[in-house]
């Protein structure tokens, strides 16, 4: 099993250019699967070829570090309080694969100030060369979500064919077209095809009746597929252990147009450093 002592000085190639892009995973009620998700929507994205760092910033039920089979000692909490350094708490997964642990609480936002904002964004120099940053956010859509959702540079809202998951993953659209005017989509669990593109344009429909400046994007859906809740209960990335099968298909698929439609949507921000971006998130509490 992989720990927080593994050598980190292979995992990311010297970066050509800085311009990661951040994408916060989302869904407003739990149980949907986000976590699953996320990790393996890493996971794909790292075997089509692209540096990918996930960051688990699910407060309360951080547990991406068992979904990839791997030991979590240390957490941001301990860089923020100088008990660690940020090479010290991310674990490598893969090469050029990071996970990088946030805290299950909500003490990190305790512990900030201006020199240490400036030492974590030094401290983090060698993670510039990330092509892709994905934010597994907690349930609900609270401040400490909202504040990810603002910074990053596009959001998926994962939901599922159940009404309250519906219900909720408007209201976190909803609340996200404030300060976003494009959202990307996923249903997980749907039966076919049809039953997920049903979810979607009703959930577009009554949001363009409701919301009126947001467009939402589908990026595609995912089946109900036992291997997802075998290697979900059993520690494993389904892409990695089944890449044949149709659940790792989906997936591939999804990360195949969220990096298309992220390549011709570049954003202009003020910094692309992860440093910055954890300074943007802290600075707001």
């Amino acid at each position: 099993m992989k720990n927080q002592a593994a050598n980190l000085e292979f995992l990311l190639d010297s970066p050509k250019k800085i311009n990661t892009k951040f994408v916060t995973i989302t869904s407003g009620k739990g149980g949907v699967g986000k976590s699953t998700f996320s990790a393996n929507l890493a996971y794909k994205l790292w075997q089509l070829g692209f540096k990918v760092g996930i960051f688990d910033a699910d407060i309360g039920l951080a547990n991406l570090d068992i979904l990839f089979g791997v030991r979590c000692e240390k957490n941001l909490l301990h860089v923020l309080k100088n008990q660690a350094t940020l090479k010290d708490i991310i674990i490598p997964i893969e090469r050029n694969l990071y996970l990088i642990p946030g805290d299950s609480g909500t003490d990190i936002f305790r512990y900030k100030s201006e020199f240490m904002f400036e030492t974590l964004i030094e401290d983090s120099s060698f993670l510039d060369g990330l092509d892709f940053v994905l934010i597994d956010t907690g349930a609900g859509i609270g401040e400490y979500t909202q504040t990810f959702l603002k910074n990053s540079d596009d959001s998926i809202v994962l939901t599922i064919p159940d009404p309250a998951a519906i219900t909720d993953a408007y209201a976190t659209i909803k609340l996200t077209s404030t300060f976003k005017d494009k959202i990307f989509m996923v249903i997980n669990m749907a039966k076919n095809q049809e039953e997920a593109e049903m979810i979607f344009k009703k959930i577009q429909k009554i949001a363009q009746s409701n919301i009126g400046n947001i467009s939402l994007d589908y990026l595609g859906k995912l089946t109900k597929n036992p291997l997802i809740n075998h290697y979900s209960k059993n520690r494993g990335i389904f892409v990695k252990e089944e890449p044949n099968c149709s659940a790792s298909m989906e997936i591939e698929k999804i990360a195949r147009t969220l990096a298309a439609k992220m390549e011709q949507n570049v954003l202009v921000q003020e910094d692309k450093r992860f440093g910055k971006f954890l300074k943007r998130i802290l600075g707001h509490f």
